[in-house]
């Protein structure tokens, strides 16, 4: 059989998709770093950079796809670390884009135990490929922070 998982039960989504909360794009703004971000996308796609003034107008952009094709920029340096850190920029942005709208945390948290999968035809890193056997990290840092939230949750 093609896909391994045909079965079993996903909550599925696509990092772009500004309408979803759990989105990258969604339009949840959150501060960071001393900064007001419009979506994690906006932060994410800034943290790319070192240059300051760069970082900004990423953080300007008037859509998270508009900072998305900045981030894309092959005119301006990439930190040395990106590839090591980027998993860790966009679990930060997203874990306070929730602890900010606690709406977002509920509904994360709604989700239950079920898998989360981030649904790229061609994004194997982030998603899972059209055959869904990408690395699917997206979804695997949406579950992380949902066993966070819920381990918060406990605690209190």
């Amino acid at each position: 059989m093609f896909f391994d998982r045909q079965d079993e039960n996903l909550l599925t989504l696509t990092r772009d998709d500004a309408t979803h909360p759990l989105a990258s794009y969604s339009k949840h703004a959150f501060e960071l770093d001393g900064f007001e971000w419009p979506s994690v996308e906006h932060y994410y796609q800034a943290m790319k950079f070192d240059d300051a003034e760069y970082r900004e107008q990423i953080r300007q952009a008037s859509h998270p796809a508009e900072a998305s094709k900045l981030g894309k920029s092959r005119k301006h340096q990439k930190r040395k670390n990106w590839k090591k850190n980027s998993v860790t920029y966009m679990t930060r942005g997203t874990y306070i884009k929730c602890r900010t709208h606690p709406d977002v945390a509920q509904m994360l948290l709604d989700s239950g135990d079920i898998t989360i999968k981030e649904v790229s035809q061609y994004d194997y890193f982030w998603g899972g490929g059209r055959d869904l056997r990408g690395d699917n990290e997206f979804g695997k840092l949406l579950m992380g922070i949902r066993a966070k939230l819920l381990a918060e949750k406990a605690s209190i």
